[in-house]
């Protein structure tokens, strides 16, 4: 559901995709956060049942884009950009955007969307191990593309493309309504898309519906105003535990995203609610302001002295700040606290290797090998684990790590090095040389239809 001020380049590049064969047109960055993934899936869980799919196996994903968009892009995976969030008002309303985006799913309309091609390409980062988000432009998608003799191929594709929202919006009612969750939200979100359309100075007309990949953003908020007031949920409140995590989550990831100077703006410090609290702490910490950072963790963990993430929070802190050996009470805690989980795990593992303390880097090993265990997406895990290896004296291992590494991050050309060498060093047909063998494989095909791509 983009703004109207992206629809154009947009249509420019869903058009180049379906024209010069599939192919990435932007690289995102996913932003991963472990509270924040939670609060997702929760979110998410009752409306996937719903579209009779298992929440197991479905993946609600952030992205770092400020546009105010969600999309599906194959597979049961949802994408929220960063923007979404920051729009909505509340759980509820990203609810809606996710109820929408499952009837694409069910729909299999990415199947047969050649520009949902224009996803791939992510690269993973970890929210809270400090790493910058990048994100990586293709070439001019615009040229010469909307040529004489290919407007009737664009008038067909986007008519079928607004035929898959028409059905995306029923499926997604259909899916707050076996849920028990009012619609309230989505319609709200409408019609903050609807605002935006005025606010970019973009006037809508009959005939504009024929150049738009969505339908009319009023006609859409007319169809589903009277099916949602019509639903026994209408009225129901929105789970208040939700809510309360959402508007939390959501200023932990404005903090995190924002200029300091922003986000003191729109949490000032005579606000001392947990959100804001939240939010200036990761303000204080971009700024290198550790004494005002910690003021604000402390007052968190005053607030709610087993809170993981608060521990988490004030870890990180510490951590980035080159206080490694201070960190680890708080990121042990968190660990236990949340029972290992992954990106926790990975935060205190890399404190334990941070420590150097050669003491430490037993407990690290055997905390990041439950991570990778766990959660093999992510990278960085497997380069602290390499580390580790490295450290060791354990050298196959570690080119195995790093093969890992390499391929989440898209650098197939050293995955498929590192891959080869662990493979030549590893006990022939042990788990860790069959696995060697896969990497090599995956990132030799990947490499070949990159080659034959750029032809």
């Amino acid at each position: 559901m983009p703004p109207p001020r992206h629809i154009a380049a947009m249509l420019v590049a869903l058009l180049a995709a379906l024209l010069l064969g599939a192919r990435p047109v932007v690289a995102q960055s996913i932003l991963r956060d472990a509270e924040t993934e939670r609060l997702l899936a929760d979110m998410a869980a009752p409306l996937i049942t719903a579209a009779g799919l298992q929440p197991e196996n479905v993946d609600v994903i952030l992205i770092n884009d400020p546009s105010v968009n969600a999309f599906v892009a194959g597979g049961q995976a949802v994408y929220i950009n960063s923007g979404l969030i920051n729009e909505a008002s509340n759980a509820n309303e990203v609810q809606g955007v996710i109820a929408h985006e499952l009837g694409h799913v069910t729909g299999g309309h990415a199947v047969f969307n050649p520009g949902a091609q224009a996803a791939t390409g992510i690269s993973l980062l970890s929210l809270l191990l400090g790493a910058a988000a990048a994100v990586a432009g293709a070439g001019d998608a615009a040229m010469g593309v909307l040529m004489a003799g290919q407007q009737a191929a664009m008038g067909k594709f986007l008519a079928y493309n607004r035929s898959q929202e028409a059905s995306a919006d029923a499926a997604g009612a259909q899916y707050l309504s076996a849920a028990g969750i009012t619609g309230r939200g989505s319609i709200e979100f409408f019609k903050k898309l609807q605002n935006l359309e005025f606010r970019y100075g973009y006037q809508p007309s009959r005939d504009d519906e024929f150049a738009r990949t969505h339908p009319m953003t009023g006609d859409r908020i007319t169809t589903l105003q009277d099916t949602y007031e019509k639903d026994p949920a209408w009225n129901r409140p929105s789970d208040p535990a939700i809510e309360k995590r959402f508007a939390r989550a959501k200023a932990k990831l404005f903090g995190y995203l924002a200029l300091p100077s922003d986000t003191l703006r729109v949490y000032p410090v005579s606000d001392v609610s947990i959100p804001a609290r939240y939010a200036r702490a990761y303000a204080f910490h971009k700024d290198a302001h550790l004494p005002l950072a910690l003021g604000e963790a402390e007052e968190l963990l005053k607030a709610e002295a087993d809170n993981p993430y608060f521990l988490e929070l004030k870890g990180q802190i510490l951590l980035e700040s080159g206080k490694p050996g201070e960190a680890l009470s708080a990121l042990r805690k968190a660990t236990e606290l949340t029972g290992n989980d992954p990106l926790i795990a990975t935060l205190f593992g890399h404190a334990l290797i941070a420590s150097e303390d050669r003491a430490n880097f037993v407990e690290a090993e055997r905390v990041l090998k439950a991570a990778v265990a766990r959660d093999r997406r992510n990278p960085f895990a497997w380069y602290q684990l390499g580390v580790v290896y490295g450290s060791n004296g354990d050298m196959p291992r570690a080119r195995l790590a790093s093969a890992e590494q390499q391929m989440l991050s898209g650098n197939m050309a050293q995955a498929l090095n590192s891959a080869r060498a662990a493979e030549a060093a590893l006990p022939q047909g042990s788990p860790d040389w069959l696995r060697a063998q896969d990497i090599a494989l995956a990132a030799q095909a990947e490499l070949e239809r990159r080659k034959k791509n750029n032809r």
